[in-house]
């Protein structure tokens, strides 16, 4: 099933090809968790600037049953977010990262320690 997707360009015009990657990438997530109830991708153009070109930055927020993850990727002095493929991929790798950690957790693949007992 589809995952329902909400796409905000800021800054930039909508084009065929920017909603054709968005897309690819989020049906790619349903190999990793397939509860997704939806995804909202926020993408933001540089400001252009005379000297120096600036960095996309790529947000995704997922809903999945009993939680959202959130991901915001801020380029720093990252210059490969200049190119909006890079800045693409690597905030979808860290979606998938995410996506991948909130699986385990609710597998019960991960180990959660019992509180200390403090001594009367």
């Amino acid at each position: 099933m589809p995952i329902p997707l909400q796409v905000t360009l800021r800054g930039l015009e909508p084009s065929e090809t920017i909603d054709q990657l968005i897309r690819d990438r989020v049906s790619r997530l349903e190999r990793f968790y397939e509860r997704v109830v939806s995804c909202h991708v926020v993408v933001e153009a540089p400001t252009q600037h005379k000297h120096k070109g600036g960095s996309f930055r790529v947000s995704v927020k997922l809903t999945v049953p009993g939680a959202e993850i959130a991901i915001a990727r801020d380029p720093g002095k990252n210059h490969g977010h200049e190119d909006f493929r890079v800045a693409l991929r690597d905030a979808f790798s860290a979606a998938v990262r995410k996506l991948e950690d909130h699986a385990r957790v609710r597998r019960g693949d991960v180990k959660t320690h019992a509180p200390a007992r403090v001594p009367a």
